[in-house]
């Protein structure tokens, strides 16, 4: 998918049951102050590379329903943009730009000012036919979605995960903001909530959904936050509710003057992270005043086996006499077998069936393979109008590459996941040339993978940078991270759209033979980029977590990687996905996959790693059984090492903004945030 944007105007919010207090008058923190039009929101979403990109207005207006007089809200619906899909079970329709659909004949007194505007900008990756949000049913419901449905919902391997999502909303109930869900009066859908299908959903995803029927505004991410999504409560300075994938960039350096922004002087920043969760806001008209009113909610998620992922509920942490030196067999594995249930189905669907598996790396390589599977070729890769010839030449999967153990991992199992056919490329970024530690260790890489794989041709892309150079990219980063704003977010930030972008080098031979070989330029064109998150905070890779156990043993180990799994959504993945998503691609997370996170809950902690044991040997302990098991002997020792620091980002910034290394270290830097103007002089 791509992006998605949704803008409240002229309703009054009523925020109370999320304990959000933006409206409150002085005294109150300093709200950052922005102004950005609906031509900076599209410009934003255009740079994600999107196939199309379109609008939906609804609007409101109190109409007589019966002879008492009584008014009850009604909503006209407008197509502002490039093509609405109108759907359901059997037709497709098509809406003219600027027509207005409206819910019944009657009088109608239009509410002044009282609209949403949803906007939906979508890469198609899945199905063999286009779509072009927002989509729409018969009903008028109205779907912007930016995610992956990988399980939990049926999707044929042909079609496209939004209208299949679609669908399944259509058939909920409308009663379901309601505590009564007995009042339905279709028993088919009485049993089916929105909340309901959102919660059955394995992989990444945001949404907004207008239920029309129940006059009800959905919005939410996954569980994890594996898409961004961004908010802006009402405040006194703007009263308008916003929601967007990622920050206009012009809203990040001006006011609503048109002045630079003096950054550190507001308190609270303009956008701020959705939290993980499905939301709902109920419209009625105020009998007062006649004006609309919104009620937000945040609701529960009704998946049992979702909740335990989220409240990171693991079955064994501190380990009793011998257990460690005991060997973990399959007997052991009671709690896999709804696992490998799904597992065994997968294989059944991709025709790819293993033999059975007794050891933790050996269930966790199987687990991660299906992810691998669900994840690149489970389902026909949507290309367009793309020539055959072309299609044979490019691969459609890249991976962002540091030679480390996790991409390594990525990079062996593409290998067993995608047609042979298929180029694979590697994407690695320096800011030291060859001697950045990432590059080495790339390098290292390719030659191990090319003895395991040597039938695939694997494409090493050298991205070289320089601080000195990158005014103007770090001035976009700084809008792409926001609202992260430390040196440390910034230093990732810059990383990762650089390598994302996959503009670079490779070498390629320059005789028949392939005895010589020359650099020559190259540009990426994979959709999907294939990232490693994930694997740090669940297999004890930090250093924080060795010092933890240090401290305090087993349990706050355990407690500390739970607390990074809990704010993932908020510290990296928010902002890991806007930096990727700006060059036209789609980040996902092999490692974040449910199935794969339940995986590993289900073994005991001393079987995912072991601190006792030094850095490159027992940190991550059981991926590096598993880089053995794939025959990745030399990348199974690596030490783990932070793309700031294996690239030499963090350096480079340390000298440009700090003077030395060693004045950042003493003034902490990754944690300080960063001022715009010194940043950018």
């Amino acid at each position: 998918m791509c992006g998605i944007a949704l803008i409240v105007s002229g309703i009054r919010l009523h925020l109370s049951s999320l304990h959000v207090d933006a409206t409150s008058p002085s005294p109150s923190p300093v709200h950052e102050q922005l102004e950005f039009s609906i031509d900076d929101l599209k410009a934003v979403l255009r740079r994600r590379g999107p196939d199309s990109l379109g609008g939906v207005k609804v609007f409101f207006s109190l109409k007589s329903s019966n002879p008492s007089g009584e008014e009850q809200l009604e909503c006209f619906i407008e197509r502002v943009d490039d093509g609405v899909a109108f759907q359901n079970q059997n037709d497709q329709y098509e809406m003219e730009n600027g027509s207005i659909l409206q819910s019944e004949n009657g009088c109608s007194n239009p509410i002044s000012g009282a609209e949403l505007y949803l906007l939906g900008a979508t890469l198609q990756l899945r199905g063999v036919n286009s779509i072009v949000q927002p989509l729409m049913d018969a009903s008028r419901n109205i779907l912007v979605y930016n995610g992956e449905i990988f399980g939990g919902l049926h999707v044929e391997c042909h079609e496209n995960d939004a209208e299949s999502l679609m669908l399944a909303l259509w058939n909920c109930c409308s009663c379901n903001f309601s505590l009564d869900m007995n009042t339905c009066e279709d028993e088919f859908r009485r049993e089916r909530t929105i909340v309901d299908i959102l919660s059955k959903i394995q992989g990444p995803w945001s949404i907004v959904y207008w239920q029309d029927s129940a006059k009800t505004l959905w919005f939410g991410r996954d569980a994890f936050g594996r898409r961004s999504l961004l908010v802006h409560w009402p405040t006194v300075e703007d009263s308008r509710f916003l929601l967007s994938s990622v920050s206009p960039a012009s809203s990040m350096f001006q006011d609503s003057a048109g002045l630079e922004v003096d950054s550190g002087t507001c308190e609270v920043s303009f956008w701020e992270e959705l939290p993980c969760g499905i939301y709902s806001v109920s419209f009625d008209a105020q009998k007062t005043d006649g004006c609309v009113v919104g009620e937000v909610k945040r609701h529960e998620w009704t998946n049992e086996l979702l909740k335990e992922l989220v409240e990171w509920k693991r079955t064994r942490i501190v380990p009793e006499h011998g257990d460690i030196s005991t060997p973990y067999h399959k007997d052991c594995l009671s709690q896999h077998e709804s696992h490998s249930t799904c597992l065994h189905n997968l294989q059944s669907a991709s025709g790819n069936f293993q033999a059975p598996v007794s050891t933790p790396a050996e269930i966790l390589l199987d687990a991660l393979r299906k992810s691998l599977i669900r994840r690149t070729s489970l389902y026909t890769i949507f290309q367009g109008t793309m020539s055959a010839s072309r299609k044979a030449e490019l691969g459609p999967v890249a991976i962002l590459f540091s030679g480390g153990l996790d991409s390594m991992i990525l990079a062996a199992l593409l290998d067993e996941c995608l047609d042979p056919c298929y180029e694979v490329d590697l994407l690695n970024v320096s800011f030291d040339g060859c001697s950045a530690p990432d590059r080495i260790s790339a390098k290292a890489g390719v030659k191990e993978l090319s003895r395991i794989a040597p039938l695939r041709r694997w494409k090493l892309v050298e991205i070289d940078a320089d601080m000195s150079d990158l005014t103007s990219e770090t001035k976009h980063v700084m809008s792409l991270i926001n609202p992260a704003n430390t040196y440390m977010d910034l230093n990732i930030g810059i990383a990762l759209w650089l390598a994302s972008g996959g503009n670079g080098w490779i070498y390629e031979s320059a005789d028949e033979d392939e005895k010589f070989h020359q650099r020559v330029k190259y540009k990426s064109e994979a959709k999907i980029l294939l990232v490693g998150s994930g694997a740090d905070e669940q297999c004890a890779g930090y250093g924080r977590h060795r010092t933890k156990y240090r401290q305090g043993g087993w349990n706050l180990l355990n407690e500390e990687m739970k607390l990074d799994i809990q704010r993932i959504w908020k510290r990296n993945l928010g902002r890991d996905d806007r930096c990727i998503a700006d060059n036209g691609k789609e980040a996902r997370f092999p490692f974040l996959d449910e199935d794969v996170i339940r995986t590993l809950l289900a073994f005991p902690l001393w079987e995912v790693t072991d601190l006792e044991k030094p850095a490159g040997t027992g940190d991550k302990k059981i991926l590096r059984e598993v880089a053995k098991l794939l025959g990745l002997h030399e990348a199974g020792v690596l030490p783990k090492r932070a793309i700031q620091f294996g690239s030499r980002i963090a350096r480079e910034s340390n000298r440009k903004n700090f003077g030395s290394n060693r004045a950042a270290n003493q003034a902490s830097a990754g944690s300080v945030k960063f001022n715009k103007q010194s940043v950018l002089r």
